[in-house]
């Protein structure tokens, strides 16, 4: 995170950590497995904030929705250095061409999406939502106000916080006014979806 993905190689990080080259290719034979260990080991804290999640006590579906898209957007509070690994850093090597490594991340996304599906049939959005269009327009009024207050790019005097609940509640707004339901099934076309993992 110091120095940039393209500027660290395994000989810097043996230095840093005064470890031997040799030591350090025992485990990982390269850089990118190294990036890859970090980013399982990011996506496993990211969805163990998913888990136990309460059911509504206000008698809104909804709150499940709510609940499930906060938690990702503490994700990037409480581990910026992850979720800027993860999401944010376009030199890392792309985890959707070494799929089969994450696919216990397409596993908990399933589990999800089922999530949603369950709030969706419990009256949080109309009949017929996508589950998937659902949880993929969340997830970015989540991350859009995650990206802004990671990145520094809150307008002055501007609450990160309450921008992110504002806009999860302004797209679950949107969703029971039927936004969404035009898009794709994206879970057809999606790269985890499983199918398409056990083709590719």
């Amino acid at each position: 995170m110091t120095h940039g993905y393209e500027e660290v190689s395994i000989r810097k990080i043996a230095d840093r950590i005064e470890y031997s080259p040799a030591a350090i290719y025992g485990y990982f034979p390269s850089k990118d497995d190294i990036f890859f260990a970090l980013a399982e080991e990011g996506f496993r804290l990211l969805f163990s904030r998913g888990e136990g999640i309460p059911a509504p006590t206000t008698g809104d579906p909804a709150d499940v929705l709510r609940t499930i898209f906060w938690r990702y957007y503490e994700f990037s509070k409480t581990h910026p250095a992850y979720f800027s690994l993860m999401f944010l850093d376009r030199t890392v090597p792309r985890i959707s061409q070494n799929w089969d490594r994450f696919g216990f991340v397409g596993e908990m996304k399933h589990d999800m999406v089922l999530r949603v599906q369950q709030a969706i049939d419990a009256g949080a959005c109309p009949p017929g939502t996508p589950a998937h269009a659902a949880f993929r327009l969340m997830l970015t009024a989540a991350h859009g106000a995650a990206v802004l207050q990671l990145c520094d790019r809150l307008a002055p005097g501007e609450d990160g916080d309450a921008l992110a609940r504002a806009a999860i509640d302004a797209m679950l707004l949107g969703l029971r006014e039927g936004a969404g339901r035009s898009l794709p099934d994206l879970a057809c076309i999606h790269p985890d979806n499983e199918d398409n993992r056990h083709d590719s």
